[in-house]
């Protein structure tokens, strides 16, 4: 399902909601764990697990991005920078399993925004497939279906 994008004020909110059939544990080391972390995005790293901590980003050219901590809460809330925006994970136990609540806090819609809405949307497939011992044939063709109805979405956002 396609991200709620809604504008806010003078930014704008990508909401993802995604329901695992697995335990809020596992679901959580997915997103802190560095071994778990690396299976679904090899770029990014979590140097210091804690509130005012860092996540970096390996930017591929011998150069990383740092991106802060903003809030912690174990086994419930990640948040941290990203660029100019936030990035927010909310794992919320359930009877079969968790709900994630990705939210992206976006300062300013570009052209390389439905790129990066792609790209968490694939994530999330990503760590389902993981998680259920399955891998995604190619996260490539995914995206790119992903990417065409996310430039759809945005340009809807910037019609209205």
């Amino acid at each position: 399902m396609l991200a709620t994008i809604k504008k806010v004020d003078d930014y704008y909110i990508a909401r993802y909601e995604h329901h695992f059939p697995h335990d809020l544990k596992k679901v959580w080391a997915m997103l802190t764990d560095n071994g778990e972390l690396k299976k679904w995005f090899s770029e990014l790293r979590v140097a210091d697990l804690r509130e005012g901590g860092l996540i970096t980003f390996n930017m591929g050219d011998g150069t990383f991005e740092e991106m802060q901590i903003t809030e912690l809460k174990m086994y419930s809330v990640l948040e941290y920078t990203w660029a100019a925006d936030r990035v927010r994970f909310e794992l919320y136990k359930e009877p079969e399993g968790c709900l994630l609540i990705f939210i992206e806090t976006i300062k300013e819609i570009t052209n390389h925004t439905p790129k990066d809405l792609a790209g968490w949307h694939v994530c999330l497939q990503v760590i389902q497939a993981l998680l259920d011992g399955r891998t995604v044939q190619s996260r490539k063709n995914e995206w790119e279906i992903w990417y065409e109805k996310y430039k759809q979405a945005i340009k809807s956002i910037a019609e209205n």
